[in-house]
């Protein structure tokens, strides 16, 4: 019994949905990790078609708009471990991230 006609358009929709999120993932870059006053942080980069909602910039205090690419910034080697390291994430202007 094969699937039905809606089914296949469903299945053909999602994987060209996941093809585009990996192209767009590849377009903004992809995380690395890097040493700031002796501690390690990762940094993802976000491209401005995927930033959706609004951050404040913990290095400058001003606004990451809507639409405006920029990095998330996370410790690496903090106390509580890698979960309390994710959900402390900051999203940071690109500029400010680079000379901070």
């Amino acid at each position: 019994m094969g699937r039905s006609r809606s089914r296949r358009a469903v299945d053909r929709r999602r994987r060209e949905e996941q093809s585009r999120d990996g192209f767009d993932r590849m377009l903004s870059g992809f995380r690395r990790t890097e040493t700031r006053r002796g501690r390690e942080y990762s940094v993802q980069p976000v491209s401005g078609q995927r930033a959706v909602k609004e951050y404040t910039c913990p290095g400058c205090s001003g606004t990451v708009a809507v639409g405006a690419a920029h990095v998330v910034v996370w410790r690496e080697d903090g106390v509580m471990g890698p979960e309390a390291d994710l959900a402390a994430r900051r999203h940071w202007h690109t500029h400010c991230w680079s000379i901070a």
